[in-house]
């Protein structure tokens, strides 16, 4: 299919938890395309597809999809929104799901990322283009630079610099995307949990006495692991990420510039502000 035929067709958004799937309708309607919404029931929000033209699916629905997304004209499909990896004797299999089975196995056995690669092949082979949403909403990115007023210090830096060292050691085995670090210490290390839970136990090891180092000292750094498909899952920071670091009595919470996702700019720089702690877009490849 030639690009411009491509761009003729509706784009399908498969969508998970969060905001963000609207803001990539949003932005793709405004250039003059089409979009077709498929929330995942369990992880999107059921009161939030009402103004869009939209079809429930359920994970392990691949036939139901493949049917709908044929229907209704769809080749070009993106992957957005929060994801919960469901356990794999708790999906809803259809027959086409079924007869992929070996393969969705397969795509268990790793890290997430491993796990949806897994998964957008499937789609591939059955003639579908996978597009990462920063490709048709590039302002979902985040730049570089403060977002609000505050601004790391240098101690700050340094953590910000080991955390991305850290996180590009975990990487490569697909494990996390998220570290807490506070004076070249690390805190935590984001696991199934995700970030925002992980953060959470940064606070009950403050609130225990376990975290020496006093408030205001500490980062959040977000980072997309190395070998990541970019077209899946990258990193997010949005206002629930730098509440959660302001309970945990962090500086602030730093994310890679053009490989993560900022949902709602506006509202995170007022609750940085309002927190008192700084959300900065670091330069692929900073270091100590």
């Amino acid at each position: 299919m030639s690009e411009a035929t491509a761009l003729d067709t509706p784009l399908g958004i498969i969508c998970g938890g969060g905001s963000i799937p609207l803001t990539v309708a949003d932005s793709v309607i405004k250039s003059g395309r089409k979009v077709v919404l498929f929330p995942v029931a369990g992880w999107a929000d059921a009161s939030a597809f009402s103004n869009y033209r939209h079809h429930w699916v359920n994970v392990g629905q691949l036939g139901r999809f493949y049917r709908l997304a044929a229907a209704e004209g769809i080749r070009d499909l993106v992957f957005v929104g929060t994801v919960l990896r469901p356990a794999i004797n708790k999906i809803r299999l259809d027959w086409k799901t079924v007869s992929s089975f070996p393969r969705i196995v397969s795509a268990f056995r790793g890290g997430d990322d491993h796990l949806l690669t897994g998964i957008g092949r499937l789609m591939e082979d059955e003639g579908f283009r996978l597009i990462g949403a920063q490709e048709v909403a590039p302002q979902i990115l985040m730049t570089e630079g403060s977002i609000g007023t505050r601004q790391p210090g240098d101690g700050d830096l340094n953590d910000i610099a080991r955390g991305l060292e850290v996180l590009s050691a975990l990487g490569q085995s697909d494990v996390g995307q998220a570290v807490v670090v506070a004076d070249g210490h690390v805190l935590a290390l984001e696991a199934a949990e995700g970030t925002d839970r992980m953060v959470a136990r940064v606070s009950e090891l403050r609130r225990i006495g376990r975290v020496k180092t006093p408030p205001g000292v500490g980062v959040l750094v977000k980072a997309p692991k190395k070998s990541q498909d970019r077209r899946f899952d990258l990193p997010t920071v949005g206002p629930e990420t730098v509440e959660a670091a302001a309970r945990a009595e962090l500086a602030g919470v730093a994310i890679v510039a053009g490989a993560a996702i900022i949902v709602d700019p506006q509202r995170v720089a007022r609750a940085a502000d309002v927190a008192g702690i700084f959300v900065v877009g670091i330069p692929a490849g900073t270091s100590a």
